[in-house]
């Protein structure tokens, strides 16, 4: 899931810049109790081992296009977030997603040729800077504790992507992921809600594989990641009346 920096950035990241210890030396990192780049956000990406704790707060879906991705819906609509308020401060206790919590890090291609993979940063975020306060990101020249956890975890996040690209894989080679739609009629409303524009898997086309291919899935674990999709879906109707105590429900007919 890495991006080159000066390729289209991925989502949450408006800038990024490679972590030296000749340019951040004295930089430190502090912890934050809002994320406000969070707020407007209603799907997260997820990697398939977080379906587990994830599935029992979010709808967990996938994306559209040719290369798809699990993401966890935090909302219905663009823009809307019911976990988190204005400021970006969670109003549930809910498991966030690793994609969130490695922001503002992530390790990126320096150059599109280049086979390793550096620790970069979004340098717009407040919780790295020139800080009284916080956790040293170097010390004598030397990537203090800080930065060699960070390091570890977005290690842990790419190999994390990569088993989730082999899982996507396996849901393409078996043709089993469909075009979604769900239709929420609220009591006293004139028209359904229809949401589209992610993908599911067929519940028929599951049915339908061979014996020894869904052995093979069973075997190797994707069959429960697979039915964590599918029972996770029953949470689309807890977020639409959570939009709805909010009054953040726009009008029929809209796209995910």
């Amino acid at each position: 899931m890495a991006s080159a920096p000066e390729q289209g950035l991925p989502l949450f990241y408006s800038q990024l810049e490679p972590l030296s210890s000749v340019a951040h030396g004295d930089w430190r990192a502090r912890k934050v109790e809002n994320a406000p780049f969070l707020a407007g956000a209603h799907a997260v990406p997820l990697t398939v081992e977080e379906f587990g704790l994830a599935q029992r707060y979010y709808p967990i879906v996938f994306s559209v296009g040719d290369n798809p991705v699990p993401l966890a819906l935090m909302g219905l609509n663009e823009g809307v977030n019911v976990f988190v308020d204005g400021e970006g401060k969670l109003t549930s206790d809910v498991y966030i997603p690793a994609y969130v919590r490695r922001y503002p890090f992530m390790l990126a291609r320096l150059r599109p040729d280049a086979e390793e993979l550096s620790l970069c940063f979004d340098p717009t975020s407040e919780v790295i800077g020139r800080f009284e306060d916080g956790e040293p990101l170097f010390e004598d020249g030397q990537p203090a504790q800080a930065t060699r956890e960070v390091l570890g975890f977005c290690e842990q996040f790419e190999q994390a992507g990569q088993r989730t690209a082999a899982f996507m894989k396996e849901l393409a080679d078996h043709k089993l992921l469909i075009d979604g739609e769900v239709s929420i009629q609220p009591e006293g409303a004139e028209q359904p809600f229809i949401y589209r524009g992610f993908q599911m898997v067929s519940e028929d086309k599951l049915r339908e594989l061979r014996g020894d291919i869904a052995r093979k899935l069973i075997q190797s674990g994707l069959l429960a990641l697979v039915y964590g999709h599918l029972f996770s879906l029953t949470l689309i109707r807890e977020i639409f009346g959570r939009q709805m105590a909010l009054g953040r429900v726009p009008q029929p007919a809209l796209t995910i």
